[in-house]
């Protein structure tokens, strides 16, 4: 580094007496008698010498001039004698309106330098030209107000021009400018030198370059009247109220002939007749034959000196401060692509590119019937205007607004206060540009109204250039009016969750029956919170995914346009239903967690001994034949089996997740979800890439999940679950062929029978006997299956009486006393037999209630109504006996995941999209999803593993 260092020198930091090298990129002295030239990157001889020789850089010889020719020619290179003194620099000066001649005609140098005054009689009327090297006719007023060139009082001289004290001339003005966020009010030397001058000029003359000179300066004074009504908005008015008589231009009412068309007028009210009175004569299609998605902008260019400089398209980036490619600056004006730009400029940048600032009349070029061109004006929301208390440019009230017409990207000449070439003390920049199209409410042909420039400036006070920076934006948006959509679908979900709460309040009736409990208390009121919560999720989900879909497929597909996408600050309503779908549901999902987490469960084992064993008995010596005794193994196994299917769902959910993602990014159904017209899966590198719309992200992707996972519900259903397993009805066979049924209580006084109770007597046999069973099965040798003889119903719903429940209570009471050994060698021998023999009585006591040996607890099988199948509850109260529905749908599932798959692809479908929503990622709401399905996947499993092994005292170790 120290081989190849040097150090930091700037022109600025070589000061007197020294240039800067900019071979060395250093500083270095100048020779003797010399000084730095203006520029700072040579040297100059001083003043009184000459140059002998100059090469450049110090290569420069000087030599002093004699004392009778003290005096340098312009060019440096000789001495020469000067009549009438010197200037600083050493150079022969001339008096006002005298040329200086140091050579003849045919270049021979003059011993003496001579000053020639300009002849301003009648004949000539010449003038000095403003570098004092040639002879011109002065200016026209001089002329016609004094017939020479001379403007002496009581003449008045102002700009360059000469008027007649005589003659009406405008109120004297005040060359102010006012930059108000900063606080600041200067004099502007631009001001002062052409303020009066122009104001005068358009007056008396109506000279077009000064009348458009004096509108650029209002233009720069933000078209607002201070509280000088003398300031150049307020010699604009005074011109425009005064000239009414020469008539208007194109009848427009408010483009005076002669001036620059500055306002719209200040009548209250008329911001929103221009805007939305007369739609623009022009109908946009997305697609066919009649494609029409160009908005061809052009603009009339000036100068600050009011000098027509030419029409300009504004394609390729004239209103655009950030650089780009071509090809994306362009797609700012495709119509119905929502375009976004913005950048962070430096200021000696800004103060290079724009020396001198452009003005702009915005207009829309369109074809009329006649095949002629016409141009639409577009008008100008200055958000920096003052005009007066009536008008405000802010908010969204239109009759506060003032709308103006002409502006202009940055100001870096009003800001100076002296010297015209010096760096300005504050420029004025156009840091955020807004192009609003709105639609026709209603309209089918793809009609909008007339575009709305709204432009925002910032004050910035110049103090290091090369260190400050400003943030500039631009951008396109289309709009259209959403209060129809609002209302519609406030409707929608006044209606919807209305219905909700009769759905929640007979949900929670069926609650009530199902508990046995017929008080209203606190928690019957918490239960049907929960219930709404869940059921008002559903309302806003169904809201939300109707609300992206349509969005998606009448904005993409539509030809002639007719909607247009709501802005982002219009979706904040869409994202705040998003989120409240999503933490109900939530609040749902662990409400059905915990509750499958709490169910009560036993397996009935109806195996009985086979034939009688001696057994020793402890403590006594004796040998006693008892019977044999029973295999644990046969409902260690059903447990294990229902352990597994406790999550098992009607989906795959990793494959969902990566079908998903595939599409979305690998296939390109994300760009559908771009703010823009094309219904394109593919985007070129090249292109403008418009930003995202979050009801499209949402739309597309809660489509997608929907259509995913309803092909794999079909999928398993149809295929997977026919030809190769159906998990769940597999276990009910196996419950048949272990001999062992299930009995669920899911609320307490209402749950799910699985009848297992083998047609062949017993399951604890060997493999021979075993398949023989199985072939009588087959060969229907043996009798069905079905609880109720000659039937096959092997699943019921099941209603208990409240008797039945305290019964059970009781003995599960002993049996749950002690959670299950921890460790079973470690038990006690008096806990093991006290929950062995709970257990044997809970089994013998259920297995006696199957078999209809109480009497007093007795239950009946009936159908259930259709009624009740849609309603999901009960019509019949179990009072003297308990009721066992047929379930043909094997409703069981309830208590798992298999049976929630709805609630479950919601809950995941929401928190997908509330991640994308705040990420705008994809990738990280699908890896995220994931986790937090394997998350609860885990917890369920853990917690249902403990729930089991705790109801039926299978102890935890067995289950695998």
């Amino acid at each position: 580094a120290r081989g190849f260092s040097l150090p930091l020198q700037r022109p600025a930091d070589c000061g007197d007496g020294r240039y800067f090298d900019i071979s060395r990129l250093a500083c270095e002295l100048c020779g003797a008698h010399q000084r730095p030239s203006a520029g700072g990157s040579s040297c100059v001889c001083q003043p009184g010498y000459r140059m002998v020789s100059s090469n450049g850089g110090s290569s420069v010889i000087c030599e002093k001039c004699p004392e009778n020719m003290s005096g340098v020619t312009q060019d440096g290179w000789n001495c020469i004698t000067c009549p009438k003194g010197l200037t600083s620099e050493g150079k022969c000066k001339c008096l006002s309106n005298e040329i200086l001649v140091e050579r003849s005609i045919d270049g021979i140098l003059l011993n003496e330098a001579s000053c020639i005054r300009c002849n301003g009689s009648e004949q000539s009327f010449s003038a000095s030209d403003p570098s004092g090297n040639r002879c011109v006719r002065c200016e026209q007023t001089f002329i016609n107000v004094s017939k020479s060139c001379d403007c002496s009082s009581p003449n008045i001289l102002t700009g360059g021009l000469c008027f007649s004290a005589s003659e009406s001339l405008p109120p004297k003005g005040v060359a102010t400018v006012r930059f108000g966020q900063l606080g600041i009010t200067l004099t502007s030397a631009w001001f002062l030198k052409n303020l009066q001058s122009s104001a005068s000029a358009c007056w008396l003359y109506s000279n077009l370059t000064a009348c458009q000179a004096l509108g650029n300066m209002c233009v720069m004074n933000m078209n607002s009247l201070s509280s000088s009504s003398t300031d150049a908005c307020g010699l604009f008015q005074y011109i425009y109220a005064s000239t009414a008589r020469l008539g208007i231009v194109h009848s427009i009412a408010f483009w005076r002939h002669n001036l620059p068309w500055l306002y719209y007028g200040d009548q209250p009210g008329l911001a929103s007749q221009v805007l939305e009175a007369n739609p623009f004569p022009t109908i946009f299609t997305f697609k066919g034959t009649d494609e029409n998605v160009k908005l061809q902008f052009i603009a009339a260019s000036f100068d600050a000196a009011g000098n027509f400089l030419k029409w300009q398209n504004l394609e390729g980036g004239i209103l655009q401060l950030c650089p780009d490619t071509q090809t994306k600056l362009n797609a700012a004006y495709a119509f119905g692509t929502t375009y976004q730009q913005s950048c962070k400029i430096s200021l000696s940048k800004i103060l290079l590119d724009f020396a001198n600032p452009i003005f702009y009349d915005l207009f829309l070029e369109y074809n009329g019937d006649n095949g002629q061109q016409y141009l639409w004006a577009v008008p100008v929301l200055n958000l920096n205007l003052q005009y007066s208390e009536m008008f405000v440019n802010q908010g969204s009230n239109m009759n506060n607004w003032l709308l103006t017409r002409r502006f202009f990207l940055v100001d870096t000449l009003s800001g100076k206060e002296n010297d015209l070439g010096k760096l300005p003390r504050v420029i004025r920049i156009a840091s955020k540009i807004t192009i609003s199209i709105r639609l026709v409410s209603h309209t089918q042909g793809g009609t909008i109204y007339p575009p709305l420039l709204t432009i925002a400036y910032t004050d910035v006070l110049v103090q290091n250039p090369e260190t400050q920076s400003v943030m500039v934006s631009f951008s396109v948006n289309y709009e259209m009016n959403q209060s129809e959509a609002q209302i519609q679908t406030d409707i929608t979900l006044g209606v919807l969750g209305g219905l909700a709460v009769l759905w929640s309040l007979l949900k929670t009736a069926g609650w009530k029956r199902r508990t046995g409990s017929s008080i209203i208390d606190l928690q019957t009121v918490l239960k049907f919170l929960m219930f709404y919560a869940g059921d008002l999720a559903n309302v806003f989900f169904v809201i939300t995914v109707g609300t992206g879909i349509y969005w998606l497929v009448f904005f993409k597909a539509q030809q002639f346009v007719s909607v247009l996408l709501p802005l982002p600050s219009q979706e904040e309503e869409f994202v705040t239903y998003v989120a409240c779908a999503f933490s109900l549901k939530a609040l749902q999902f662990l409400q059905l967690l915990v509750s499958q987490l709490n169910i009560d469960i036993f397996f009935i084992d109806w195996e009985r001994p086979k034939g009688r064993v001696l057994k020793a008995v402890e403590g006594e010596g004796v040998i006693k034949s008892t019977a044999a005794p029973v295999s644990i193994w046969r409902t260690y196994f059903i447990a294990n089996e229902w352990n597994e299917i406790q999550t098992v769902r009607k989906i795959n959910p990793l494959f969902q997740v990566l079908a998903v993602l595939f599409f979305l990014e690998a296939v390109g159904f994300s760009n559908l979800a771009l703010m823009d017209s094309s219904s394109s899966l593919t985007r070129s590198s090249e292109s403008y890439i418009a930003p995202w719309s979050r009801i499209l992200r949402f739309g597309v992707s809660a489509a997608l999940w929907l259509a995913i996972a309803f092909l794999q519900i079909i999928f398993y259903s149809v295929v997977y679950e026919r030809f190769v397993e159906d998990k769940i009805s597999q276990f009910v066979d196996l419950c048949c062929m272990s001999n062992i049924s299930v009995f669920l209580l899911s609320h307490s006084c209402f749950g799910y029978y699985i009848h297992g109770r083998s047609v062949h007597g017993h399951a604890d046999t060997n493999m021979e006997e075993m398949n023989m069973n199985l072939k009588r099965e087959a060969e229907n040798l043996c009798s069905q299956r079905g609880l109720l003889p000659n039937t096959d119903g092997q699943t019921f719903q099941i209603s208990i009486s409240r008797k039945m429940r305290l019964h059970y209570d009781r003995i599960h009471e002993t049996l749950t006393r002690k959670r299950g050994p921890a460790r079973l060698l470690d038990s006690s021998a008096n806990t093991f037999e006290q929950s062995t023999r709970a257990y044997n009585t809970m089994n013998k006591f259920l297995s006696s209630f199957i078999d209809h040996v109480h009497k007093e607890m007795d239950y009946i099988v009936k159908d259930k109504l259709l009624l009740e199948q849609i309603l999901g509850m009960e019509f019949m109260e179990p009072i003297e006996k308990s009721i066992f529905y047929n379930d043909e749908g094997q409703s069981f599932s309830d208590v798992l995941y298999y049976g929630n798959e709805a609630a479950l692809l919601i809950f995941d479908i929401l928190f997908f999209s509330v991640v994308d929503l705040a990420s705008q990622s994809f990738v990280l709401a699908a890896v995220l999803t994931y986790l937090q399905q394997e998350i609860f996947r885990f917890i369920r499993n853990a917690l249902g593993r403990k729930n089991l092994a705790s109801k039926t005292l299978v102890d935890e170790r067995f289950l695998i």
